[in-house]
C-alpha cells in the first residue's frame, strides 16, 4: 500500500483520515442526537464534554484532510456512468466538508456565546455571552447537522448504485 495517493487509488493517509473521520461521526452523530434529550446535570456535562473532544477531533481531522488533499492530490474519477457524474461526486464532497467545518464552527460559537470556556487549539476561550446569538448558533449547528447527515447518505448511497447498477467497485479505491 502506497503512503499517498496514486492516479487510482487513495494512499494510507487519504484512508486514514477517511476511514476515522468516518468513525468519529458514527459515534458523534448518535451522541448529538442523545445529548439533546438529556436533563441538565453532570450526566449532561459530561457526555457534552465528550460531544465536544470528538467533534474538536473531527474538526482537526477535516483541516488536516483538506491540507492532504492540496497536497497529494486525490484518484482520477474514471467512471463514466452518466453526464454530471465527476461534478456531483466532487459537490458531494466540498459539501461535506462544509457542513463538517460548518457544524464545529456554530457549535463552538454557540458555547462561547453561552459563556462558556472552551479549549481551542490548546488555548482556553471565552468570549461575552450574548444568548440570542448563541440561539442563532445553535440553529445553525443542527442545520448542518441534518445536512450532513444527508451528504452522508447521498455518499453512502452513491458506492451502492456504482456497485450494484453500475457494476463498478469504486470502495475498492478507499479500501
Amino acid at each position: 500500500m502506497h503512503l499517498t495517493n496514486t492516479i487510482t487509488e487513495y494512499g494510507f493517509i487519504s484512508k486514514f483520515f477517511h476511514w476515522s473521520t468516518a468513525l468519529l461521526l458514527i459515534i458523534q452523530i448518535p451522541l448529538g442526537f442523545y445529548l439533546v434529550d438529556l436533563d441538565f446535570g453532570k450526566t449532561r456535562i459530561d457526555i457534552e464534554n465528550i460531544h465536544v473532544i470528538i467533534g474538536l477531533s473531527i474538526f482537526y481531522l477535516v483541516i488536516l484532510r483538506l491540507l492532504n488533499n492540496f497536497l497529494n492530490p486525490t484518484p482520477k474519477i474514471i467512471t463514466s456512468s452518466f453526464f454530471g457524474q465527476k461534478f456531483i461526486a466532487k459537490l458531494n464532497h466540498v459539501l461535506l466538508y462544509l457542513s463538517v467545518l460548518t457544524i464545529t464552527i456554530s457549535g463552538i460559537l454557540k458555547k462561547l456565546f453561552n459563556g462558556e470556556k472552551l479549549n481551542f487549539f490548546f488555548k482556553d476561550i471565552q468570549i461575552q455571552d450574548n444568548f440570542d446569538l448563541a440561539d442563532q448558533f445553535y440553529d445553525i449547528h443542527i442545520l448542518a447537522n441534518y445536512t450532513l447527515i444527508g451528504l452522508i447518505s447521498l455518499h453512502i448511497l452513491a458506492v451502492i448504485v456504482h456497485r450494484y447498477i453500475f457494476k463498478e467497485n469504486i470502495l475498492k479505491k478507499m479500501l
